[in-house]
């Protein structure tokens, strides 16, 4: 029977949302104590001018991109709402679905690929570096891999007879033209793979489809398979900044780790039923990055999901952690429709986008954006839009996202905080949708530089007149540019101690 009384109904609610936010916190305090920090001196300055660039490009991109769906999860035989099947000419059938999705690779032309003007599309926007697909769950290789023929230079791809055929190379040699760091994405699981999926057995969710430990052989092709990519990527691309690889439940997985997963899952599921299952998958990940970094000694190693050292920073998917984390971290965050492209999608605006740039480096992390080419090569018009609008306000106000990290209280009401080794202090009023008009004097709490500090708007060549009034300031803003700061998504304060 259903509870009507509006009281306990209401201590119900309350109590969600209570458990909701402890589950956050518990999940960012587990990250904290879990991430585990890289001792090689080299990877870790590496890693220090990575957290100065702040702000990255990600793309997806594959054969999928034909049908307008989400990356490979239609070829998971999992029941969630990402693995669904739309396409094709029968979706209910999963055989004739999975060999129309593969063959994908037959029509796939995107003759208006033009790697360069995206590069400088982004750059105007102020990114910093690009994270490229070379391999997505589907195990479609978008570079001229040696090692498998469902790959985008393979004869049957049409595309195969371009110039630009080898994708990855293309872009990573046009963005590093643009000053770029580059990085490989790389899926761990190989869903094309017979080593990974067997033909023999039937695919029963997204892990490999036979036990690794009764068929060793089978097992250890797919890991020298796998680092046979990997290492084609490191040697073949020219420099490679950063390896992020996904697919985290591909992992070393000791017993312990397994029982208490499968403890946790079917405390939640009544019945026993699971949608998907834990397995132990040792690809050999430190054999692997010792080879990976013979070939690229300054290498950062993203494992993402997986415990460990070879986790040289973190990445919160598409969502902005509470607060600032003591540990290198970067939230990927989708631009427009999906992770891959879909008709018409609709993207952020500028200004949600200025928001999130500011609000993730407040908190010491960098952002890195989405946006996905469509099946013939080509960015939406609404992802240039938002780039420019986002470069338009970078060009004046960038000084107080790189080269910073995050200083107490980072967030005040509406304004974050920035900090420079020099002790520049940057303070960033983010501006609401809908807002009619900017105060006469403004207050944060939590930071009083010395009374000797100079106060001004960048942007402007205007210094500020401020107070100090117990443990705040008070910054008093000109009546003559009101309208003109009205007029953008956030305005900087320096502060020069």
């Amino acid at each position: 029977m259903k509870n009507t009384n509006p009281i306990h109904f209401l201590l119900l609610s309350t109590l969600m949302m209570v458990v909701s936010s402890i589950e956050i916190i518990a999940q960012e305090h587990h990250e904290e104590e879990r991430y585990v920090p890289e001792t090689d001196t080299i990877v870790l300055k590496k890693l220090e001018e990575w957290q100065n660039l702040k702000f990255g490009l990600l793309m997806h991109w594959g054969t999928y991109s034909q049908w307008g769906i989400v990356e490979s999860w239609s070829l998971c035989p999992e029941e969630y709402e990402w693995c669904e099947r739309k396409k094709g000419t029968n979706p209910n059938d999963y055989n004739v679905y999975k060999k129309e999705y593969e063959g994908l690779k037959k029509t796939f032309n995107p003759f208006n690929f033009d790697p360069e003007k995206w590069a400088k599309a982004a750059k105007n926007a102020g990114m910093k570096y690009v994270i490229f697909t070379t391999k997505h769950h589907d195990g479609f290789s978008m570079f001229d891999s040696k090692y498998t023929n469902y790959k985008i230079t393979d004869s049957e791809t049409p595309f195969s007879k371009n110039p630009k055929s080898n994708i990855t190379k293309e872009i990573f040699d046009a963005f590093r033209k643009e000053t770029f760091w580059t990085g490989a994405y790389f899926s761990k699981p190989d869903w094309h793979s017979p080593y990974y999926w067997d033909p023999y057995f039937p695919p029963k969710d997204r892990n490999v489809n036979y036990q690794p430990e009764v068929y060793p052989e089978k097992w250890n092709k797919f890991v020298a398979f796998t680092h046979n990519q990997i290492l084609e990527l490191l040697t073949d691309y020219g420099k490679i900044d950063i390896l992020w690889l996904d697919g985290g439940w591909v992992s070393k997985s000791p017993k312990k780790d397994i029982l208490n997963w499968y403890e946790r899952k079917l405390q939640k599921e009544q019945n026993g039923y699971l949608k998907h299952r834990m397995v132990n998958q040792d690809i050999k990940m430190d054999e692997l990055v010792i080879k990976a970094r013979k070939k690229q000694p300054q290498l950062i190693v993203v494992d993402r999901a997986v415990h460990g050292k070879n986790q040289n920073y973190l990445t919160p998917e598409n969502r902005v952690p509470k607060k600032p984390l003591p540990y290198p971290w970067e939230s990927c965050i989708i631009s427009g429709g999906g992770w891959s492209w879909t008709p018409d999608a609709k993207y952020m605006s500028g200004r949600e986008a200025i928001h999130t740039l500011v609000n993730i480096v407040a908190k010491g992390g960098n952002l890195l954006l989405n946006i996905a080419p469509n099946a013939m090569g080509e960015w939406d018009e609404g992802a240039y839009i938002l780039l420019e609008e986002i470069g338009e306000w970078m060009k004046i106000n960038s000084e107080a996202i790189y080269d910073t990290r995050s200083i107490s209280p980072y967030k005040f009401e509406n304004i974050c905080i920035t900090s420079k080794k020099d002790g520049t202090v940057y303070l960033i009023y983010l501006i609401e949708e809908g807002r009619t008009e900017i105060p006469s004097k403004i207050m944060f709490s939590g930071y009083v530089p010395s009374d000797k500090a100079k106060l001004k708007l960048l942007g402007f060549d205007i210094p500020l007149k401020w107070v100090r009034k117990d443990n705040s300031m008070e910054i008093n803003i000109p009546e003559k540019i009101k309208t003109q700061l009205l007029n953008t998504s956030a305005f900087v304060v320096k502060i020069n101690k």
